[in-house]
């Protein structure tokens, strides 16, 4: 149900996907609404699982990683709830991998959707009453933004943002990886783009600073859209690898400090939340 509920079609036909973050987990929802907000498309609710080294990878497969993947890969993998548009059958004007917005989504492109999904029984560790979880692997090559709302006891919420790739594994060596967690839950293998300092030196640091076990992957590099939102609500970022030049925050923010990443804090702790209970 929730699978079909985050896509962005049913048994109707092609409409806008809802916004439904499974384990009661609202953070991860109120991020997800955001990235909804902003581009228009159904948005990857996933479990942050594992980091895959190129070393470990190449020791249990034999398989050396290279391209996007070469630094290391994180294992994005949920119990079945992702948006089936996450498996990428979508296409944009120039033939890419990509998922849309509901209103330029074609019902050939839905079907496509559905014909890369699998509907694999739930296994009983985590689903005692039963039913079916949905499996697909996502093409890999894809930008996407990964982003989480997490809520700081004394400080309130702040945003991570992580731009980066879907990655394409040979099948054999995705099977075996596939193997080591739950094979019957969808999949993307996500290579976040690394700017050699501080929670982005290494792939490693990004799954280390990740605040919780969710993220919601958002189709693009929007990462700077995520942060203008943040700062209208008054929301800092705690980690993003956006370059500066693309950020874009207003200029009363310029009055609290040289450093920007301190003066958002600052701000909008001086500024307060746009929402108050």
């Amino acid at each position: 149900a929730e699978a079909i509920l985050n896509s962005s079609f049913d048994w109707n036909g092609v409409r806008e996907p809802f916004v439904v973050a499974t384990e009661n987990d609202s953070l991860n929802g109120v991020a997800m609404l955001m990235g909804h907000q902003l581009t228009g498309t159904a948005q990857v609710f996933a479990d942050v699982r594992t980091y895959w080294s190129p070393e470990a990878i190449e020791r249990v497969t034999g398989h050396k990683l290279d391209g996007l993947a070469e630094h290391g890969i994180i294992h994005l993998i949920n119990s079945g709830s992702a948006a089936l548009d996450g498996s990428c059958k979508q296409r944009d004007s120039e033939g890419n991998p990509t998922m849309k917005p509901h209103w330029e989504i074609s019902q050939q492109e839905a079907d496509a959707c559905l014909a890369a999904t699998e509907w694999c029984p739930a296994i009983h560790e985590y689903f005692r009453g039963g039913g079916y979880s949905s499996r697909f692997l996502t093409e890999g090559g894809v930008p996407f933004t990964m982003t989480r709302v997490n809520i700081i006891k004394g400080l309130g919420p702040v945003l991570q943002i992580a731009e980066g790739w879907s990655v394409e594994l040979p099948k054999d060596v995705h099977d075996i990886l596939n193997k080591r967690t739950n094979s019957t839950w969808p999949t993307t293998w996500f290579a976040p783009r690394l700017t050699g300092k501080g929670p982005f030196t290494d792939v490693y640091s990004v799954m280390a600073n990740w605040g919780a076990n969710h993220g919601v992957l958002t189709i693009g590099h929007v990462g700077a859209d995520f942060i203008t939102l943040a700062s209208m609500l008054r929301i800092p970022v705690c980690m993003h690898n956006v370059e500066e030049t693309k950020v874009y925050r207003p200029s009363a923010w310029a009055a609290h400090g040289m450093d920007i990443e301190g003066q958002d804090y600052r701000a909008c702790q001086n500024y307060g939340p746009l929402y108050k209970r």
